[in-house]
């Protein structure tokens, strides 16, 4: 079977979100990049009960290599991140925080160095109808130098070297929607980090859970 491993990460990645409250039903997808090669969820199908095999893989322009199932409905969107980004995998979800989140603010400031994680401010992509190119072309900005964005009216998504890497990102950007919202509710200024200060975090988080190699 044509990219086999990655499409047991996609499977595995889907049930993890599911287990921890980041999507409902079957909302939300996952895809793994391997050269010219996309390992995507496919649509409508039960994570629960979804198999390697039902994980469709297909070329950079969209077109199915391997699989029988029709490959989730923002194939164009993980299609448009990968084009303008180094990203080797994508996750995206529709958790509580950061959809609610995107439906009032166009970017989440930097409140919490954990921003640093995403490169900076989060994005807020304009609405597009799901599934559409616009919405491919809005997110894929909104990813510029950014390995996490929201969504307007719709959800979020992060990037990564690899899957578990992407994956990895989705409760620390739950996580600053959530705080955000907090602070936002409390009526009071929320206090911000500085450019610079953001700066050096970005280069503190670059880092950030490596170990050093020990010695032979």
């Amino acid at each position: 079977m044509l990219l086999e491993s990655e499409r047991e990460q996609v499977v595995r990645a889907c049930r993890t979100m599911q287990r921890e409250g980041l999507v409902v039903g079957t909302a939300g997808n996952v895809s793994v990049r391997v050269g010219d090669r996309v390992a995507i969820s496919p649509s409508g199908v039960p994570y629960e009960s979804m198999t390697a095999a039902d994980v469709v893989v297909t070329d950079l322009d969209g077109n199915i290599v391997d699989g029988t199932l029709k490959p989730s409905s923002e194939l164009p969107l993980h299609l448009a991140v990968y084009a303008s980004t180094p990203a080797g995998a994508i996750t995206h979800n529709h958790a509580p925080a950061s959809t609610a989140l995107g439906l009032v603010v166009d970017e989440i400031p930097a409140s919490h160095y954990y921003s640093a994680l995403f490169g900076g401010s989060v994005r807020v992509a304009p609405f597009a109808l799901f599934g559409t190119d616009q919405l491919a072309i809005n997110v894929a900005e909104a990813l510029h130098e950014r390995t996490g964005a929201l969504m307007a009216n719709h959800g979020a998504i992060t990037t990564g070297a690899t899957l578990d890497k992407a994956l990895s990102l989705l409760p620390y950007l739950e996580y600053i929607c959530e705080i955000q919202l907090r602070a936002m509710a409390t009526g009071a200024a929320v206090r911000l980090i500085s450019p610079d200060e953001m700066a050096q975090a970005v280069t503190g988080m670059s880092t950030y859970g490596q170990q050093p190699r020990k010695e032979d």
